[in-house]
Protein backbone atom coordinates (compact mmCIF):
# COMPACT_ATOMS: atom_id res chain seq x y z
CA UNK A 1 0.00 0.00 0.00
CA UNK A 2 2.94 2.31 0.61
CA UNK A 3 3.91 2.10 -3.07
CA UNK A 4 0.34 2.99 -4.05
CA UNK A 5 0.49 6.08 -1.83
CA UNK A 6 -1.79 4.91 0.97
CA UNK A 7 -1.18 4.33 4.67
CA UNK A 8 -2.51 1.22 6.37
CA UNK A 9 -4.41 2.02 9.60
CA UNK A 10 -5.68 -1.47 10.36
CA UNK A 11 -5.90 -5.05 9.11
CA UNK A 12 -8.37 -7.89 9.53
CA UNK A 13 -8.22 -11.55 8.57
CA UNK A 14 -10.71 -14.41 8.53
CA UNK A 15 -10.08 -18.12 8.07
CA UNK A 16 -12.64 -19.76 5.81
CA UNK A 17 -12.66 -22.87 3.67
CA UNK A 18 -13.64 -20.64 0.74
CA UNK A 19 -14.71 -17.00 0.24
CA UNK A 20 -18.37 -16.15 0.69
CA UNK A 21 -19.86 -15.94 -2.84
CA UNK A 22 -21.80 -12.74 -2.07
CA UNK A 23 -19.65 -10.77 0.34
CA UNK A 24 -16.22 -12.52 0.31
CA UNK A 25 -16.24 -12.65 4.12
CA UNK A 26 -18.89 -13.57 6.66
CA UNK A 27 -21.41 -10.97 7.80
CA UNK A 28 -20.02 -10.99 11.34
CA UNK A 29 -16.48 -10.23 10.17
CA UNK A 30 -17.80 -7.49 7.88
CA UNK A 31 -19.50 -5.81 10.84
CA UNK A 32 -16.26 -6.05 12.85
CA UNK A 33 -14.44 -4.28 10.04
CA UNK A 34 -17.15 -1.63 9.98
CA UNK A 35 -16.37 -0.89 13.64
CA UNK A 36 -12.64 -0.73 12.82
CA UNK A 37 -13.38 1.75 10.08
CA UNK A 38 -15.25 4.01 12.48
CA UNK A 39 -12.48 3.76 15.08
CA UNK A 40 -9.62 4.50 12.68
CA UNK A 41 -11.41 7.00 10.42
CA UNK A 42 -10.38 4.97 7.35
CA UNK A 43 -11.62 6.05 3.93
CA UNK A 44 -10.83 2.97 1.82
CA UNK A 45 -10.95 -0.81 2.25
CA UNK A 46 -8.54 -3.02 0.30
CA UNK A 47 -8.94 -6.78 -0.06
CA UNK A 48 -5.70 -8.74 -0.51
CA UNK A 49 -7.41 -10.99 -3.03
CA UNK A 50 -9.40 -10.69 -6.24
CA UNK A 51 -13.05 -9.81 -5.65
CA UNK A 52 -15.91 -10.49 -8.03
CA UNK A 53 -17.98 -7.43 -9.01
CA UNK A 54 -20.83 -8.74 -6.85
CA UNK A 55 -18.60 -9.21 -3.79
CA UNK A 56 -17.14 -5.75 -4.22
CA UNK A 57 -20.56 -4.14 -4.58
CA UNK A 58 -22.03 -5.93 -1.55
CA UNK A 59 -19.04 -5.10 0.65
CA UNK A 60 -19.37 -1.44 -0.24
CA UNK A 61 -23.01 -1.52 0.81
CA UNK A 62 -22.13 -3.12 4.15
CA UNK A 63 -19.03 -1.03 4.91
CA UNK A 64 -20.46 2.26 3.58
CA UNK A 65 -17.29 3.16 1.71
CA UNK A 66 -15.26 2.30 -1.41
CA UNK A 67 -13.79 -1.21 -1.58
CA UNK A 68 -11.02 -2.21 -3.99
CA UNK A 69 -9.27 -5.52 -4.47
CA UNK A 70 -5.68 -6.63 -5.00
CA UNK A 71 -5.93 -6.31 -8.77
CA UNK A 72 -7.11 -2.69 -8.59
CA UNK A 73 -4.16 -1.74 -6.36
CA UNK A 74 -1.64 -3.44 -8.64
CA UNK A 75 -3.13 -1.75 -11.69
CA UNK A 76 -2.88 1.59 -9.93
CA UNK A 77 0.81 1.01 -9.15
CA UNK A 78 1.44 -0.09 -12.73
CA UNK A 79 -0.22 3.11 -13.96
CA UNK A 80 2.19 5.15 -11.81
CA UNK A 81 5.26 3.42 -13.25
CA UNK A 82 4.32 3.02 -16.91
CA UNK A 83 6.75 5.17 -18.86
CA UNK A 84 6.81 3.94 -22.44
CA UNK A 85 3.96 4.16 -24.92
CA UNK A 86 3.63 0.38 -24.83
CA UNK A 87 3.55 0.27 -21.04
CA UNK A 88 0.86 2.94 -20.84
CA UNK A 89 -1.27 1.16 -23.42
CA UNK A 90 -0.89 -2.16 -21.62
CA UNK A 91 -1.97 -0.61 -18.32
CA UNK A 92 -4.92 1.16 -19.94
CA UNK A 93 -6.04 -2.07 -21.60
CA UNK A 94 -5.87 -4.00 -18.32
CA UNK A 95 -7.75 -1.25 -16.47
CA UNK A 96 -10.48 -1.03 -19.12
CA UNK A 97 -11.05 -4.79 -19.12
CA UNK A 98 -11.03 -4.88 -15.32
CA UNK A 99 -13.48 -1.99 -14.97
CA UNK A 100 -15.84 -3.08 -17.75
CA UNK A 101 -17.36 -5.79 -15.57
CA UNK A 102 -17.64 -3.37 -12.65
CA UNK A 103 -19.59 -0.59 -14.33
CA UNK A 104 -22.76 0.21 -12.46
CA UNK A 105 -25.87 2.25 -13.03
CA UNK A 106 -24.52 5.49 -11.65
CA UNK A 107 -26.66 7.51 -14.08
CA UNK A 108 -30.10 6.09 -13.26
CA UNK A 109 -31.71 9.47 -13.80
CA UNK A 110 -30.74 9.19 -17.47
CA UNK A 111 -31.91 5.61 -17.97
CA UNK A 112 -35.00 6.73 -19.90
CA UNK A 113 -35.68 7.05 -23.56
CA UNK A 114 -33.40 9.30 -25.55
CA UNK A 115 -34.98 12.74 -25.74
CA UNK A 116 -35.72 14.82 -28.82
CA UNK A 117 -36.89 14.24 -32.35
CA UNK A 118 -35.36 11.17 -33.95
CA UNK A 119 -34.48 9.52 -30.66
CA UNK A 120 -37.85 8.03 -29.74
CA UNK A 121 -37.70 4.27 -29.30
CA UNK A 122 -36.00 1.82 -26.96
CA UNK A 123 -33.20 4.28 -26.28
CA UNK A 124 -29.96 3.46 -24.51
CA UNK A 125 -29.27 3.80 -20.80
CA UNK A 126 -26.15 5.68 -19.69
CA UNK A 127 -24.75 2.43 -18.31
CA UNK A 128 -25.12 0.75 -21.69
CA UNK A 129 -23.55 3.77 -23.34
CA UNK A 130 -20.57 3.65 -20.96
CA UNK A 131 -20.08 -0.04 -21.63
CA UNK A 132 -20.26 0.47 -25.37
CA UNK A 133 -17.74 3.32 -25.18
CA UNK A 134 -15.46 1.18 -23.01
CA UNK A 135 -15.61 -1.70 -25.50
CA UNK A 136 -14.85 0.70 -28.35
CA UNK A 137 -11.87 2.07 -26.41
CA UNK A 138 -10.63 -1.46 -25.69
CA UNK A 139 -10.73 -2.21 -29.41
CA UNK A 140 -8.81 1.00 -30.19
CA UNK A 141 -6.17 0.36 -27.53
CA UNK A 142 -5.69 -3.22 -28.74
CA UNK A 143 -5.05 -1.99 -32.29
CA UNK A 144 -2.53 0.61 -31.10
CA UNK A 145 -0.88 -1.93 -28.83
CA UNK A 146 -0.58 -4.44 -31.65
CA UNK A 147 1.22 -1.81 -33.73
CA UNK A 148 3.63 -0.98 -30.92
CA UNK A 149 4.24 -4.66 -30.26
CA UNK A 150 4.98 -5.23 -33.94
CA UNK A 151 7.75 -2.65 -33.65
CA UNK A 152 9.08 -4.49 -30.57
CA UNK A 153 9.13 -7.74 -32.54
CA UNK A 154 11.13 -6.06 -35.29
CA UNK A 155 13.68 -4.86 -32.73
CA UNK A 156 13.86 -8.32 -31.20
CA UNK A 157 14.24 -9.88 -34.65
CA UNK A 158 17.16 -7.55 -35.33
CA UNK A 159 18.83 -8.65 -32.08
CA UNK A 160 18.25 -12.29 -33.01
CA UNK A 161 19.62 -11.68 -36.51
CA UNK A 162 22.89 -10.42 -35.04
CA UNK A 163 22.94 -13.64 -32.98
CA UNK A 164 23.91 -11.92 -29.72
CA UNK A 165 23.17 -14.26 -26.78
CA UNK A 166 20.33 -12.99 -24.59
CA UNK A 167 20.11 -13.14 -20.80
CA UNK A 168 16.85 -12.27 -19.05
CA UNK A 169 16.62 -11.27 -15.39
CA UNK A 170 13.44 -12.54 -13.78
CA UNK A 171 12.25 -12.77 -10.21
CA UNK A 172 9.90 -11.46 -7.59
CA UNK A 173 9.37 -7.72 -7.54
CA UNK A 174 11.97 -5.72 -5.61
CA UNK A 175 14.54 -8.54 -5.62
CA UNK A 176 17.27 -6.26 -7.00
CA UNK A 177 17.14 -7.10 -10.72
CA UNK A 178 17.65 -3.49 -11.84
CA UNK A 179 20.64 -3.08 -9.53
CA UNK A 180 22.15 -6.25 -10.98
CA UNK A 181 21.47 -4.98 -14.50
CA UNK A 182 23.31 -1.75 -13.76
CA UNK A 183 26.21 -3.61 -12.15
CA UNK A 184 26.69 -5.90 -15.16
CA UNK A 185 26.07 -3.48 -18.02
CA UNK A 186 27.17 -0.18 -16.52
CA UNK A 187 23.77 1.32 -17.41
CA UNK A 188 21.68 3.57 -15.22
CA UNK A 189 18.32 1.83 -15.02
CA UNK A 190 16.14 3.61 -12.44
CA UNK A 191 16.22 2.01 -8.99
CA UNK A 192 13.82 2.63 -6.12
CA UNK A 193 12.72 0.60 -3.14
CA UNK A 194 9.22 0.12 -4.57
CA UNK A 195 7.14 -2.69 -5.97
CA UNK A 196 7.05 -2.81 -9.79
CA UNK A 197 9.42 0.14 -10.19
CA UNK A 198 10.64 -1.52 -13.41
CA UNK A 199 7.55 -1.93 -15.56
CA UNK A 200 8.86 -1.52 -19.08
CA UNK A 201 11.52 -4.11 -19.99
CA UNK A 202 14.98 -2.62 -20.48
CA UNK A 203 17.62 -4.24 -22.69
CA UNK A 204 21.32 -3.33 -22.63
CA UNK A 205 24.36 -4.81 -24.37
CA UNK A 206 27.63 -5.66 -22.64
CA UNK A 207 30.76 -7.68 -23.31
CA UNK A 208 32.30 -10.53 -21.35
CA UNK A 209 35.57 -12.14 -22.41
CA UNK A 210 35.29 -10.64 -25.87
CA UNK A 211 31.76 -11.85 -26.58
CA UNK A 212 28.76 -9.51 -26.84
CA UNK A 213 25.64 -10.28 -24.78
CA UNK A 214 22.36 -8.51 -24.18
CA UNK A 215 20.66 -8.46 -20.81
CA UNK A 216 16.97 -7.68 -20.28
CA UNK A 217 15.50 -6.47 -17.00
CA UNK A 218 11.86 -7.59 -16.85
CA UNK A 219 8.85 -6.60 -14.75
CA UNK A 220 8.87 -8.20 -11.31
CA UNK A 221 6.51 -11.07 -10.57
CA UNK A 222 4.20 -11.39 -7.58
CA UNK A 223 2.01 -13.98 -5.92
CA UNK A 224 -1.41 -14.37 -7.51
CA UNK A 225 -0.49 -12.28 -10.53
CA UNK A 226 -3.87 -11.05 -11.89
CA UNK A 227 -4.76 -12.69 -15.17
CA UNK A 228 -5.50 -9.27 -16.68
CA UNK A 229 -1.83 -8.39 -16.26
CA UNK A 230 -0.57 -11.66 -17.71
CA UNK A 231 -2.76 -11.07 -20.78
CA UNK A 232 -2.05 -7.34 -21.15
CA UNK A 233 1.70 -7.68 -20.60
CA UNK A 234 2.05 -10.78 -22.75
CA UNK A 235 4.30 -9.06 -25.30
CA UNK A 236 6.49 -7.60 -22.57
CA UNK A 237 6.86 -11.00 -20.93
CA UNK A 238 7.76 -12.48 -24.32
CA UNK A 239 11.20 -10.95 -23.82
CA UNK A 240 11.67 -13.69 -21.24
CA UNK A 241 10.62 -16.48 -23.60
CA UNK A 242 13.26 -15.57 -26.20
CA UNK A 243 16.22 -15.55 -23.80
CA UNK A 244 19.08 -18.04 -24.10
CA UNK A 245 19.27 -18.28 -20.33
CA UNK A 246 17.13 -16.99 -17.46
CA UNK A 247 18.69 -15.60 -14.33
CA UNK A 248 16.23 -16.07 -11.47
CA UNK A 249 17.00 -13.41 -8.87
CA UNK A 250 15.98 -14.02 -5.26
CA UNK A 251 16.12 -11.55 -2.37
CA UNK A 252 18.53 -12.95 0.20
CA UNK A 253 17.40 -10.46 2.83
CA UNK A 254 13.98 -12.13 3.08
CA UNK A 255 13.25 -14.94 5.59
CA UNK A 256 13.59 -18.48 4.13
CA UNK A 257 9.84 -19.13 4.16
CA UNK A 258 9.15 -15.87 2.33
CA UNK A 259 11.84 -16.69 -0.24
CA UNK A 260 10.23 -20.09 -0.81
CA UNK A 261 6.78 -18.55 -1.36
CA UNK A 262 8.18 -15.97 -3.75
CA UNK A 263 10.12 -18.65 -5.63
CA UNK A 264 6.90 -20.61 -6.11
CA UNK A 265 5.15 -17.46 -7.39
CA UNK A 266 7.92 -16.90 -9.94
CA UNK A 267 7.75 -20.53 -11.10
CA UNK A 268 3.98 -20.24 -11.52
CA UNK A 269 4.30 -17.13 -13.66
CA UNK A 270 7.07 -18.64 -15.79
CA UNK A 271 4.79 -21.60 -16.40
CA UNK A 272 1.94 -19.27 -17.39
CA UNK A 273 4.03 -17.56 -20.08
CA UNK A 274 5.64 -20.78 -21.36
CA UNK A 275 9.16 -20.14 -20.05
CA UNK A 276 9.44 -22.85 -17.40
CA UNK A 277 11.65 -25.12 -19.54
CA UNK A 278 14.26 -22.52 -20.51
CA UNK A 279 17.85 -22.93 -19.24
CA UNK A 280 18.27 -21.05 -15.99
CA UNK A 281 20.58 -19.95 -13.23
CA UNK A 282 19.38 -19.07 -9.76
CA UNK A 283 21.12 -16.31 -7.84
CA UNK A 284 20.49 -15.09 -4.32
CA UNK A 285 21.04 -11.35 -4.30
CA UNK A 286 21.76 -9.01 -1.36
CA UNK A 287 24.39 -11.30 0.11
CA UNK A 288 25.78 -8.24 1.88
CA UNK A 289 22.59 -8.13 3.99
CA UNK A 290 22.84 -11.78 5.08
CA UNK A 291 24.60 -13.00 8.21
CA UNK A 292 27.50 -15.49 7.99
CA UNK A 293 25.23 -18.18 9.46
CA UNK A 294 22.56 -17.52 6.81
CA UNK A 295 25.15 -17.69 4.04
CA UNK A 296 26.54 -20.97 5.36
CA UNK A 297 23.07 -22.47 5.68
CA UNK A 298 22.22 -21.42 2.13
CA UNK A 299 25.41 -22.97 0.77
CA UNK A 300 24.57 -26.27 2.51
CA UNK A 301 20.87 -26.43 1.62
CA UNK A 302 21.08 -25.06 -1.92
CA UNK A 303 24.64 -25.53 -3.20
CA UNK A 304 23.50 -25.00 -6.80
CA UNK A 305 22.61 -21.32 -6.32
CA UNK A 306 25.03 -18.45 -6.82
CA UNK A 307 25.23 -15.91 -4.02
CA UNK A 308 26.07 -12.34 -4.89
CA UNK A 309 25.56 -8.70 -4.04
CA UNK A 310 24.56 -6.50 -6.95
CA UNK A 311 25.14 -3.51 -4.68
CA UNK A 312 28.83 -4.28 -3.99
CA UNK A 313 29.59 -6.41 -7.07
CA UNK A 314 30.61 -9.44 -5.02
CA UNK A 315 29.90 -12.66 -6.92
CA UNK A 316 28.79 -10.93 -10.15
CA UNK A 317 31.82 -12.20 -12.11
CA UNK A 318 30.94 -15.77 -11.09
CA UNK A 319 27.43 -15.21 -12.43
CA UNK A 320 28.75 -14.03 -15.78
CA UNK A 321 31.07 -17.03 -15.99
CA UNK A 322 28.16 -19.37 -15.21
CA UNK A 323 25.89 -17.67 -17.77
CA UNK A 324 28.62 -17.83 -20.40
CA UNK A 325 29.20 -21.53 -19.65
CA UNK A 326 25.46 -22.27 -19.82
CA UNK A 327 25.17 -20.61 -23.22
CA UNK A 328 28.45 -22.13 -24.41
CA UNK A 329 27.37 -25.65 -23.47
CA UNK A 330 24.78 -25.51 -26.25
CA UNK A 331 27.31 -24.34 -28.86
CA UNK A 332 29.33 -26.36 -31.31
CA UNK A 333 32.90 -25.93 -32.44
CA UNK A 334 33.40 -25.01 -36.10
CA UNK A 335 36.46 -24.77 -38.33
CA UNK A 336 36.14 -22.19 -41.08
CA UNK A 337 38.25 -20.87 -43.89
CA UNK A 338 37.26 -17.30 -44.59
CA UNK A 339 38.56 -16.02 -47.96
CA UNK A 340 40.33 -12.70 -47.86
CA UNK A 341 37.61 -11.38 -50.15
CA UNK A 342 35.11 -12.01 -47.31
CA UNK A 343 37.17 -10.27 -44.68
CA UNK A 344 34.17 -8.39 -43.30
CA UNK A 345 32.84 -11.71 -42.00
CA UNK A 346 35.72 -11.96 -39.54
CA UNK A 347 34.37 -9.05 -37.51
CA UNK A 348 30.90 -10.57 -37.63
CA UNK A 349 32.14 -13.98 -36.49
CA UNK A 350 34.17 -12.42 -33.72
CA UNK A 351 31.08 -10.55 -32.50
CA UNK A 352 29.07 -13.77 -32.60
CA UNK A 353 31.66 -16.14 -31.15
CA UNK A 354 33.80 -13.99 -28.90
CA UNK A 355 36.80 -16.22 -28.14
CA UNK A 356 38.24 -17.71 -31.32
CA UNK A 357 41.57 -18.70 -32.79
CA UNK A 358 42.69 -17.57 -36.21
CA UNK A 359 45.61 -18.17 -38.53
CA UNK A 360 46.32 -16.60 -41.87
CA UNK A 361 46.86 -18.94 -44.82
CA UNK A 362 47.46 -18.61 -48.54
CA UNK A 363 43.83 -18.20 -49.56
CA UNK A 364 42.22 -16.88 -46.39
CA UNK A 365 42.01 -16.97 -42.62
CA UNK A 366 41.43 -20.26 -40.83
CA UNK A 367 39.16 -19.75 -37.82
CA UNK A 368 38.18 -22.06 -34.96
CA UNK A 369 35.21 -20.83 -32.92
CA UNK A 370 32.22 -21.96 -30.90
CA UNK A 371 28.75 -20.80 -31.85
CA UNK A 372 25.13 -21.90 -31.71
CA UNK A 373 24.04 -24.53 -34.26
CA UNK A 374 21.87 -22.02 -36.13
CA UNK A 375 24.82 -19.65 -36.32
CA UNK A 376 27.13 -22.40 -37.54
CA UNK A 377 24.69 -23.19 -40.32
CA UNK A 378 25.01 -19.64 -41.62
CA UNK A 379 28.75 -20.12 -42.18
CA UNK A 380 28.58 -23.75 -43.31
CA UNK A 381 29.78 -22.88 -46.83
CA UNK A 382 33.13 -21.86 -45.32
CA UNK A 383 33.49 -25.00 -43.17
CA UNK A 384 36.63 -27.14 -43.51
CA UNK A 385 36.92 -30.70 -42.29
CA UNK A 386 40.57 -30.69 -41.37
CA UNK A 387 41.77 -29.45 -38.02
CA UNK A 388 43.29 -25.99 -38.38
CA UNK A 389 47.04 -25.61 -38.08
Amino acid sequence: MKTAGAATVGTATQTRSEPHPDSYMGSGKALEILEQIKATDANLVVADDELSPRQERNLEEILKMPVVDRTAVILDIFALHAGSAEGKLQVELAQLEYNLARMRGLWTHLERLGGGIGTRGPGESQLETDRRLARDRISTVRKRLNKVQSNRKLMRSERERTEVPQIALVGYTNAGKSTLMNCVTGSEVGIRDELFHTLDPTTRQFEHRGRAYVMTDTVGFIRKLPHQLVDAFGATLEETIHADVLVLVEDGSQPPQERQERREAVEETLSQIGASELPRLTVVNKRDLMSPDEIEEMQIQRPEVLMLSAETGEGVEQLLEAASASIGSRMEEVHLLIPYSEGRLLDEIYRVAGDLSRQSGETGVEVTAKMRPDQAARYSRFAINSTPL
